[in-house]
């Protein structure tokens, strides 16, 4: 083998072993495992949703409304083509309802959260840089 070949082998085999130290990096830095556990969350909350726009809201409307047959039966017909629009309506209240959820949790209560942090820290005080300029600031002040 050529010294050519061996040094286009041993590049190749550094950047696989750079792709894998980047993916470990990646799959096992906290985030990652806090995305996934607010994924899981997320679709357990929107089972939730979905199952009280399903099993109580979308039905008390349906009382409300006239006509019989409940909400999923609703429909229009136009030039005699039934268009059910009852579904449709109860998964736009589903979106709604979730999207009203993350909007306050997310804008509402994490910007709160985050203003208070600012509030109630304390101020912090000057970098080693900051300290090291402020030095060499006093001593040529000093004429040293």
């Amino acid at each position: 083998m050529d010294p050519l070949q061996k040094v286009i082998q041993s590049e190749q085999a550094a950047k696989a072993f750079s792709l894998m130290e980047e993916f470990k990096n990646f799959a096992f830095k906290g985030n990652v495992i806090d995305l996934a556990v607010g994924v899981i969350i997320g679709g357990a909350f929107g089972k939730v949703v979905d199952s009280l726009v399903k099993s109580v809201l979308m039905p008390t409307v349906s009382i409300l409304m006239p006509g019989g047959g409940g909400y999923s039966n609703w429909k229009a017909t136009i030039n005699g083509v039934d268009i059910p629009f009852g579904l449709f309506i109860g998964e736009l209240v589903n979106f709604l309802i979730v999207a009203a959820a993350m909007f306050f949790f997310i804008v509402k209560f994490l910007g709160w959260v985050m203003n208070f942090k600012k509030e109630t820290a304390p101020p912090a005080g000057p970098t080693k840089q900051e300290e090291l300029l402020t030095e060499i600031r006093d001593l040529l002040k000093a004429g040293k």
